[in-house]
Order: C-alpha cells, then sequence, then structure tokens
C-alpha cells in the first residue's frame, strides 16, 4: 500500500508540473527542456555515454529551434531547418525500429550514440515544443492531447494486458507485453480522441474527429515502438529502470519513451494536414 502511494503521488506531481507548464509559453519550454536534459542524463547512462559533448549538443539544437519558433526567424530559414530535422529523426527512428526486430542487440558504437542522443532524443523534445507552437502561435492543447492519449494508452494496455493478456507482444523484450494489451490500448485511445476533439473545438481548434482519431492510432503504434527500443536499451543495460528520480515509476525516461519516439510521427501528420487543407 505504501509503495503504491509512492507511486501515485510521484506522477500526480509529475502530471501536476506538466500540465501546469503548458499555461505558459516559456515555462512549457523551459519545463521541456528541463525534462530533456534529465532524460538526457538517464539516456547517457544506459549506452554507457560518459562525454559531455551530447548537452551541448542537446542546447544548440533545443535553444535554436526555440529562438526560431517563438521569436519568428525568417520562415523559410525555420520551416526547411524543421523539414530538415524531422527526415533526419524520423530516419534515425525507423533504423531504431529494424534494430528492435532484427538486432540482438543495438549497435551503439561511438558515433552512433550521439546520433542517437541528437535525433532520437533531442529531437524528441523540440518535436514537443514545436507541436505545442503548431499554429504559429502558442497552442499547448495539441502537445496536451498527445498527452492524454499515450496516457490513455500506457494505462489502457497494462490494464487490458493484465486482465486479459495471453499473447506475448515482444517476449524477448518486454515479457509483460501483450498482443491484448497492446489492442485495448488502440481501442481506448480511438475512444478517447472522439472526447479530445469535443474539448479541443470548445477551445478553438479545428482539427476534426478524423485527425484525432489518426493521431490516436500513430500515438498508439509508435508509442509502443518507444517503448519497446527503451526496454531493449534498458536490458542491454542490464537494469530494470533509467532512473530513480520517480519513486515508484523509474527514470523519467521510463514515463516519457512513448511520447519522444511517438512526437516526430505526430507533427509530420500535422505538417501533413496544413499542406492539404
Amino acid at each position: 500500500m505504501k509503495e503504491l502511494a509512492i507511486r501515485a503521488l510521484s506522477g500526480a506531481i509529475y502530471v501536476v508540473l506538466l500540465i501546469g507548464s503548458l499555461y505558459a509559453q516559456n515555462t512549457s519550454v523551459i519545463l521541456i527542456g528541463l525534462f530533456g536534459l534529465i532524460c538526457l542524463t538517464e539516456f547517457s547512462r544506459l549506452i554507457h555515454l560518459k562525454s559531455f559533448v551530447q548537452y551541448i549538443i542537446f542546447l544548440v539544437i533545443y535553444g535554436g529551434f526555440w529562438y526560431m519558433s517563438v521569436y519568428n526567424t525568417t520562415d523559410l530559414i525555420a520551416n526547411e531547418a524543421i523539414k530538415i530535422l524531422l527526415v533526419i529523426t524520423i530516419f534515425v527512428n525507423l533504423i531504431l525500429i529494424k534494430d528492435v526486430f532484427t538486432a540482438k542487440k543495438i549497435p551503439l558504437f561511438e558515433s552512433k550514440r550521439h546520433i542517437v542522443t541528437a535525433f532520437y532524443l533531442t529531437s524528441g523534445f523540440v518535436f514537443m515544443m514545436l507541436i505545442a507552437n503548431y499554429q504559429d502561435e502558442f497552442t499547448p492543447f495539441m502537445l496536451l492531447g498527445a498527452f492524454i492519449l499515450i496516457w490513455v494508452n500506457d494505462s489502457a494496455a497494462y490494464l487490458v494486458g493484465k486482465n486479459f493478456g495471453k499473447q506475448k507482444l515482444f517476449p524477448s523484450i518486454s515479457p509483460k507485453k501483450t498482443v491484448e494489451g497492446f489492442l485495448g490500448g488502440l481501442f481506448f485511445s480511438c475512444v478517447s480522441s472522439y472526447f479530445i476533439t469535443v474539448y479541443a473545438h470548445s477551445l478553438g481548434l479545428t482539427l476534426s474527429y478524423t485527425s484525432w482519431l489518426i493521431l490516436a492510432i500513430i500515438v498508439s503504434v509508435f508509442g509502443t515502438f518507444g517503448d519497446l527500443i527503451e526496454s531493449k536499451f534498458k536490458r542491454q543495460a542490464g537494469v530494470k529502470d533509467s532512473g530513480v528520480i520517480m519513486p515508484g515509476h523509474g527514470g523519467l525516461l521510463d514515463r516519457l519513451d512513448s511520447i519522444i519516439f511517438a512526437v516526430p510521427f505526430i507533427y509530420l501528420f500535422i505538417r501533413i494536414l496544413k499542406y492539404v487543407s
């Protein structure tokens, strides 16, 4: 009971901090950046990266895109920079998906460690920030909606998997994940997308139910990949959790692994919607 109370309290603090930060642009940028640095520290331990170069890269990339999104650097320069980052990030993420299915261990030679920290982890936090500014102004509910979809997916996948799960999804990496749990998370994410649409429209956001439904599918599929990828990194490192900053949960990376991996694909979908609308 005590462990459950500690887990609930640390989880509640995390959610309150996240939601509270979304009421002001500068606060959200700072908190997302702080979360990014904490996750970078935890991830660096997992892949045995002992240099400080990754922190410099994080500050340069995150700070540069923050400046462009907040202070409206020339649109052409900003758009081209975002496109380049998006293409590289998705390419790196697809390679990580391949490594999950085809490699006993994810190859982690020195240059790949820096590539992965820059375009898997750092980029994830950049796209969180950009999603909150996707209408060229501060629209935090887009990012909050993505987080809600992730939370619903993870919670439903756990509950359905625990009570009805029989067929293992990927036992060599994450023995507790089941096909039934994944489908349950996907189903309830799709259901929750309707309620998100209704509330979003009351705030003046024009994204349709179909769009939120597709986002729910993207979140469930790529969020699950993100969880599996981090699980494989942890298995290679021989640890259960990425850190201890959240009592009862483990590390912050353990809580954010799904959204970190999913947000570039979410942002890609949003960009496509902009072009076709």
